[in-house]
């Protein structure tokens, strides 16, 4: 018997293959107990405003999940209870903040609305942006007064990104990858077709992983992410803030990267072969100097909305430029956007076996090993694992660490050997 009589799973952040693996193993485990689910629909939309005057209403707000909604769930496209970037945890980025009334303000609507629904754990499911919201949900809860309610979160990591610490690869990553791989290998005939080339933006504001995937699955002829901006092509540059602060940050300096993909167009034409498919992470707009940024807006989490930047149209037209300059011949390159269509893909076996293995670890960190504040992940043969929100998350800025790809592993050395060799 358990103390968890009903539990609350949300699903916040970009959608990821397999998202309805992990919803409906988590919640099959539940039931099997005989533990209530309640299902919050479109993440923390509907919470961040609670007013205990106008209650949350089923259908509406949230979902009473039953078996019947189970049946061949694990394998469908989409998210069953929809998703949302809402931030109620925006004003606090530093612990001290946690005893702010007005910072906290919207967690405290976010607990009260979950303890209106009489749910006793809640399960979130996101990535970064959302693990660190899980972790203040959880601290917020320590500063209530010893007779409040507590809930225990356990957080299910999410993001086709694959840059979390505490897990090697997350549930959606080799869908999205494949997905993307055969779009670049269609890509490939069609630049070998007319002689040109595409620079593909791919998704993966953080790191890497996600487009050096795609171009080692694709068979691109070269491929640069934010672990890349090393050496002569990393800069700084000091920016000024609105109250006039100033910081200095990285920068890549754009024309030597255009220079170098320049350079490894001219060998493939010495190798016969005057045409490609080039991969670009879209974290490497976050590099860009601050004149290609002007005007572009940030989300709720202060990220810049990188879609609007438009980055491998940006990089294309300077690559085309760069070649003329450089040859006296033009050559067409064109820029395109790769990520979004990959999100809902109809996820591969392996990201369900991964989903709904990490949807058993909820029941399991929650009921068998009575757990809070930790997040599940599976290492080995699916083996289950459970990391404390403290390794995870910096204690000072309450901001999660990412995972890069390191330069000296195995993974990185793989693409180097597969892409174009440029002599140096």
């Amino acid at each position: 018997m358990s103390d968890i009589k009903r539990v609350a799973i949300l699903f916040a952040g970009g959608p990821a293959p397999g998202a309805n693996a992990v919803i409906g193993t988590a919640a099959h485990s539940f039931l099997n107990a005989g533990i209530e689910v309640v299902g919050i629909k479109h993440g923390y939309s509907n919470l961040i405003d609670f007013d205990p005057a106008r209650p949350l209403q089923e259908g509406q707000h949230y979902i009473k999940i039953t078996h019947e909604d189970l049946i061949h769930r694990r394998t469908s496209q989409g998210i069953m209870i929809g998703t949302a970037r809402t931030n109620p945890g925006k004003l606090v980025s530093s612990p001290e903040h946690l005893q702010d009334p007005e910072r906290t303000a919207p967690l405290h609507r976010v607990y009260q609305a979950l303890c209106s629904l009489g749910v006793d754990a809640l399960i979130s499911i996101g990535g970064d942006d959302t693990l660190k919201t899980a972790n203040k949900i959880k601290l917020f809860q320590e500063t209530l007064p010893a007779d409040a309610k507590r809930m225990p979160v356990i957080h299910l990591p999410k993001t086709i990104d694959n840059d979390y610490m505490g897990i090697d690869f997350t549930f959606g990553y080799f869908t999205a990858a494949e997905f993307l791989a055969t779009e670049i290998r269609n890509l490939n005939y069609d630049a070998a077709a007319g002689q040109a080339y595409f620079i593909c933006e791919a998704m993966g504001r953080s790191a890497g992983w996600l487009a050096y995937g795609a171009a080692i699955a694709g068979e691109a002829c070269m491929v640069m992410s934010v672990e890349d901006v090393v050496g002569d092509l990393r800069g700084e540059e000091t920016v000024t803030a609105e109250d006039g602060t100033t910081t200095t940050k990285p920068v890549m300096y754009v024309d030597k990267v255009v220079q170098k993909i320049v350079k490894m167009m001219l060998a493939r034409e010495r190798q016969g072969c005057p045409y490609g498919v080039i991969v670009i992470a879209e974290g490497l707009a976050e590099y860009l100097p601050a004149k290609y940024l002007t005007g572009i807006a940030r989300d709720d989490h202060g990220h810049i909305a990188i879609s609007a930047i438009n980055l491998g149209k940006m990089m294309a037209d300077l690559v085309a430029q760069e070649y003329k300059k450089q040859t006296g011949k033009s050559r067409k390159v064109n820029g395109v956007q790769l990520g979004y269509e990959s999100r809902c893909a109809q996820p591969h076996a392996f990201d369900i076996m991964l989903g709904s293995q990490i949807g058993v670890g909820a029941y399991r960190a929650l009921v068998e090993e009575k757990l809070n504040g930790v997040m599940v992940s599976v290492v080995g043969q699916l083996e289950l694992n459970f990391v404390p929100f403290e390794q995870l998350v910096d204690p000072a800025t309450l901001v999660t660490k990412v995972r890069y790809i390191e330069r000296d592993s195995d993974f990185y050395r793989l693409a180097r050997f597969v892409e174009t060799l440029v002599d140096d």
